[in-house]
């Protein structure tokens, strides 16, 4: 039988506000535990809850990012059940009436085509603490810093087939709400996690049953628990037996799911409107207001990338992972003046020595304006592409700029006619029987057999001659 599988995201994006989302305690990571959880955070008697203006916001520019409809009335509800880590017993989110409705991301797939996925709505909801299992010797220790930091919980459309595919749709997230500046998104943070509902069904059938896959924090490991909780649902299907509705865990160490507890259905939860909190009444000057500033998001700037430099989609697609990366490859292009040369550079080289470094692009140590200038001596040909690849290693290792570098080490490139020209004739003298066979080859072969030619002169010259130049002079010196 062929089955089909079909996965939908819960993406859980931790707001990027100062203070927390009915409070205004800190949000700031990294503080001792329970050092950053006040009284309405606890939810102590007598505490009332007051909305955070930023977090509805930040909501309201990320609906409008993926062409969304806006709840202009939204409300907030409280979830009832019993976590170690929630301390009022409830959690207020919003219910019916979300701030985010019904919107589109879209996606490439394997094959470069597009694919739309829908975002059935993004909701705002305070964040639970967390629970600590290392290190308490049998016990669990509680840190409610993270109690009431705002999340934007955003749920797709059950429209993934693969594992790729919903890879592919939490980094489209990820990337927006990045550029949006709502979401830091770092995910060994947790400001970014992902649970992803799985199931499996004959091609043309109804939905099979789901098991949710909770906390993913990174987007290897979704895929990784995706692809295997596919293979444990069809076996359990083949063999006979029922895909059970529960929630599961992956374990990275053994790359599998794990059941961790039957899932329990919406109404259990007792939603019911937060009495403490009016509604939410959007109006024409609040959602002007939060986007009139609005950056140029990935898909326009890809696609301007392709229209304004000449770029291949791919390339583009690339260069635009983050905003931070776009804005290096722009700088670097306007001070080279060579829009492809620097995106072969940003992506090959300088992405390279980052991920060897474990680096983000911030943190390059050769900056923007250095790679150009480092460019830009390859277009006036003081040196050539493989001597540049020494310059960009000096100035990687922080030996200085690229003309310091270049003037430091002698790369300078040799574009003397005279010099190249006494190098030339000294391999061809060197070489008489590479000489004889190829003049007595065919055109077409005689191309092939210039190389080794070429690989002496530059040999000679220990890299230092101008490429084209070689070439010249020795296709008119071997016919000669």
């Amino acid at each position: 039988m062929q089955w089909e599988t079909v996965i939908g995201l819960e993406i859980h994006a931790q707001l990027a506000t100062r203070s927390k989302i009915f409070s205004g305690a800190s949000t700031a990571f990294g503080a001792e535990p329970n050092t950053q959880a006040c009284n309405v955070d606890l939810g102590l008697p007598g505490v009332l809850p007051v909305l955070n203006r930023e977090a509805v916001r930040m909501a309201v520019r990320f609906g409008v990012a993926i062409e969304a409809e806006l709840g202009r009335r939204s409300v907030f509800a409280r979830k009832n059940y019993f976590y170690p880590d929630l301390p009022k017993g409830y959690q207020i989110s919003q219910f019916e009436l979300p701030v985010v409705g019904r919107g589109q991301v879209e996606i490439l797939q394997d094959d470069g085509t597009a694919k739309t996925i829908g975002v059935t709505r993004a909701h705002l909801e305070e964040d639970a603490g967390k629970s600590l299992h290392e290190d308490f010797h049998g016990l669990t220790g509680i840190d409610l810093n993270r109690a009431g930091t705002p999340l934007l919980e955003i749920v797709s459309e059950p429209d993934m087939r693969s594992a790729r595919e919903a890879v592919a749709y939490a980094r489209k997230i990820h990337q927006v709400v990045r550029y949006l500046g709502i979401c830091d998104g770092n995910m060994q943070e947790g400001s970014f996690r992902m649970d992803a509902n799985v199931s499996v069904r004959p091609y043309g059938d109804e939905l099979g049953t789901r098991a949710e896959l909770k906390n993913l924090n990174s987007f290897r490991f979704l895929e990784k628990a995706i692809n295997f909780e596919v293979e444990r649902q069809i076996d359990r299907l083949e063999s006979g037996a029922e895909v059970v509705q529960e929630t599961r865990l992956y374990d990275a160490d053994k790359d599998e799911t794990r059941s961790m507890r039957s899932k329990e259905e919406a109404n259990d939860y007792r939603y019911f409107p937060d009495p403490d909190l009016l509604p939410v009444e959007l109006d024409d000057s609040f959602i002007a207001s939060a986007v009139k500033d609005m950056p140029e998001l990935p898909d326009a700037k890809r696609q301007r990338f392709g229209q304004e430099y000449g770029l291949t989609a791919y390339d583009a697609q690339l260069l635009t992972g983050s905003e931070a990366l776009a804005d290096y490859f722009e700088s670097a292009a306007r001070e080279a003046g060579d829009p492809k040369l620097a995106a072969n550079w940003t992506n090959g080289a300088v992405s390279a020595a980052l991920n060897k470094g474990g680096l983000d692009i911030t943190s390059s140590p050769v900056t923007a304006s250095m790679l150009g200038v480092m460019l830009k001596r390859i277009v006036d040909g003081t040196i050539s592409g493989k001597i540049a690849k020494q310059v960009f290693e000096g100035m990687w290792s922080g030996d200085g700029t690229a003309d310091e570098v270049i003037e430091a080490k002698g790369l300078k490139q040799i574009t003397d006619g005279g010099a190249i020209e006494k190098i030339v004739a000294d391999v061809i003298a060197a070489n008489p029987r590479q000489v004889e066979n190829y003049l007595a080859a065919e055109a077409a072969k005689q191309q092939k057999m210039l190389g080794f030619f070429v690989g002496q002169v530059m040999k000679q010259s220990r890299g230092k001659a101008n490429p084209r130049q070689v070439n010249e002079l020795l296709t008119k010196k071997l016919r000669g």
